[in-house]
């Protein structure tokens, strides 16, 4: 394109008043530039600057973290104390287990005769007696047994009616002596007869009973409650059908697993705590067996403890852990385990101070269960808050929510 000789002239004038217009900026701001402060110096900025600077801890943070409580309110709300102090803890090892059956108080009812049940009385969960009637079974082959009895019985009484005249007779010089020896003998036989039909009806739990031959009564064979049950009215069973389970549950077993190198700290007799994660109750017990051989696919050994459980809490099925206490070992500082609680992923304590309790961060070291070591954030003698600490624990979360709002 071709540029006119009055386009050029216009051109330069535009330059030239930009470079006019950038000289008088330069120069305008060289002339406004503000003096040094002669008083400002480094003393000044070591000075504090006062509440809000973060180099500074504040001095109130603490007092504002102490959460108010009074006598009749730590009282109203269940909160006790203890003393941090010296104790003696036993280290414990923990084991994963289960709570199972006891094998020992667990019965497999069989009818031990096959039949037709006639009426079944016993419900699943239910508590029942020794004894008690379970299901009523119509059998056969009860009934030839009960038949074969009183065969037995009615030639017991014709063998003894023929003895008495025998003997009659002998004594009275009538009759031979080896008619009377025979009738005796033939007595005895009658008897072993009898003895005999009815051993066979003991050996199935019936009796001698003549009202309904055929009737079988399968009962409880102690106190417990029924686990389990396959059988209904009208139903076939065989001699050896498991048709209940009855389980005493006022004890039952932990069972656990030990690897090789944890054999010589499990033994028979060591005290251990079982605990489970579902609640908050812990039970103390001991060893009461330890298997002699390693499973083939686990390749550790069994372990059993035996509970009483007289609440039925502990149910077979619930997973549990098993602390086998060591050797006792005394540490200078430990408070009671309730007083730890886990704020934050970080173990505190609620220190006891004038009008309240205050959270302190610890470190804790060995526990048993009982009791938990405190290796830092504690001197003995300090009062913590024990028994329903986790209400103080939920305070502060309050008091941090509204903080942040």
């Amino acid at each position: 394109m071709t540029i006119t000789k009055q386009q050029k002239t216009l051109m330069a004038a535009l330059v030239a008043a930009g470079l006019i217009a950038s000289g008088a900026v330069l120069w305008s701001g060289r002339g406004t530039a503000p003096a040094p402060d002669q008083g400002h110096t480094h003393e000044d900025e070591s000075k504090p600057h006062g509440k809000g600077d973060p180099g500074q801890p504040d001095a109130g943070h603490e007092q504002e973290r102490v959460i108010k409580l009074s006598a009749e309110q730590q009282k109203t709300a269940g909160v006790a104390v203890a003393s941090a102090g010296s104790t003696a803890l036993q280290a414990a090892s923990d084991f994963s287990g289960e709570i199972r059956f006891n094998d020992d108080r667990t019965a497999h009812v069989v009818p031990r005769l096959a039949g037709v049940a006639e009426g079944v009385t016993a419900n699943l969960g239910q508590q029942v007696r020794a004894g008690q009637v379970l299901a009523v079974i119509a059998s056969t082959s009860l009934s030839e047994q009960r038949s074969e009895l009183l065969t037995a019985q009615r030639r017991q009484e014709a063998a003894l009616a023929t003895y008495e005249r025998e003997k009659k007779l002998w004594q009275e010089k009538i009759s031979a002596e080896q008619d009377y020896l025979q009738a005796q003998s033939a007595l005895r036989e009658a008897a072993i007869t009898v003895d005999n039909a009815r051993q066979k009806l003991a050996a199935i739990g019936a009796s001698a009973s003549t009202s309904s031959l055929n009737r079988f009564e399968v009962k409880a064979p102690f106190d417990g409650t029924v686990v389990e049950k396959h059988l209904s009215r009208g139903e076939a069973v065989r001699e050896d059908a498991s048709i209940f389970t009855v389980s005493d549950l006022s004890s039952v077993w932990a069972e656990f697993a030990v690897a090789p190198k944890d054999l010589a700290v499990v033994r028979v007799g060591q005290k251990v705590i079982v605990s489970s994660s579902a609640f908050e109750e812990r039970v103390q017990g001991a060893i009461s067996y330890v298997g002699s051989l390693l499973g083939e696919q686990t390749r550790t050994a069994r372990a059993r403890v035996t509970l009483a459980n007289p609440q039925g809490a502990w149910r077979p099925g619930l997973f549990v852990t098993v602390s086998v206490l060591g050797a006792e070992q005394q540490v200078p500082i430990a408070v009671p385990a309730e007083a730890i609680q886990t704020i934050e992923k970080q173990s505190m304590v609620f220190k006891a101070v004038p009008g309240g309790f205050q959270p302190m961060p610890v470190k804790t070291g060995r526990a048993d269960g009982k009791s938990v070591e405190v290796l830092q954030g504690l001197k003995a003698g300090d009062k913590v808050a024990t028994v329903n600490a986790f209400v103080l624990k939920s305070e502060l979360g309050k008091a941090g929510a509204e903080h942040e709002h």
